[in-house]
């Protein structure tokens, strides 16, 4: 097994969708996928949104495909702060996706300790006796290095839950823990701007950043050339 991150540069974003689509369907298409469920945890934020876009009409068979979310804000499923409605304006319009393939996190329970919870029993029951390890997680990075909702200045940055509440002043979210995150089979880190490749070559070996904390291992970081 690898020791460092797989590096993927294009010089456009539009040749780094291409090369993401093309590594996705050969991930989906492969014996270990044939007639088994995939899970595909998303992420939010504006950088996926054209990503989101051309996967929707680039792959034609989502039936054996389940989607979670790596976290989201409080807030209801049709604000446009909700990684939800993101993905279902981008992704999931054109395509005939089943309720039972869509694992969301509830925001409309009465308060976080219910949301973590319900999201994590979804988890467990998923999952059920198996390994908890997604097929594929997409994660974007913030300015600050943050991915999903695991900041850099979280003092329970390692702490070992499913699913988490973080509490910050712009919005109450919940995330998926690190742990889980790095127990996934792959994940696969999107930059689509020279900003953000940047960015993250000046913080993957800092400590204590979120992103340098993810599994170099199984990481694969799709970044635009500097």
């Amino acid at each position: 097994m690898r020791k460092y991150p797989e590096i993927i540069k294009k010089r456009t974003e539009n040749q780094l969708i291409k090369s993401f689509i093309e590594q996705f369907e050969k991930v989906i298409s492969g014996s270990n996928y044939k007639n088994k469920r995939f899970s595909f945890v998303l992420t939010g934020g504006n950088s996926p949104k054209k990503l989101y876009k051309k996967l929707s009409v680039s792959i034609k068979n989502w039936k054996n495909i389940d989607f979670f979310w790596g976290d989201e804000r409080i807030v209801s499923k049709n604000s446009i702060n909700s990684n939800y409605n993101l993905v279902n304006k981008f992704l999931f319009n054109n395509n005939e996706i089943k309720k039972k393939q869509v694992f969301s996190i509830k925001t409309n329970l009465k308060d976080m300790s219910l949301i973590v919870r319900n999201y994590e029993n979804s988890i467990k029951n998923y999952f059920k006796k198996k390994l908890k390890s997604f097929d594929l997680i997409i994660l974007g990075m913030g300015n600050d290095g943050h991915i999903a909702s695991i900041f850099f200045d979280d003092k329970k940055i390692k702490n070992k839950s499913l699913v988490r509440g973080i509490v910050r002043n712009d919005f109450y979210r919940v995330t998926l823990g690190i742990d889980l995150i790095n127990k996934s089979k792959r994940i696969w880190l999107w930059l689509p701007t020279r900003k953000k490749t940047r960015l993250y070559h000046s913080l993957k070996n800092k400590k204590n950043i979120p992103v340098s904390l993810l599994n170099k291992k199984k990481l694969k970081v799709f970044s635009i050339q500097q």
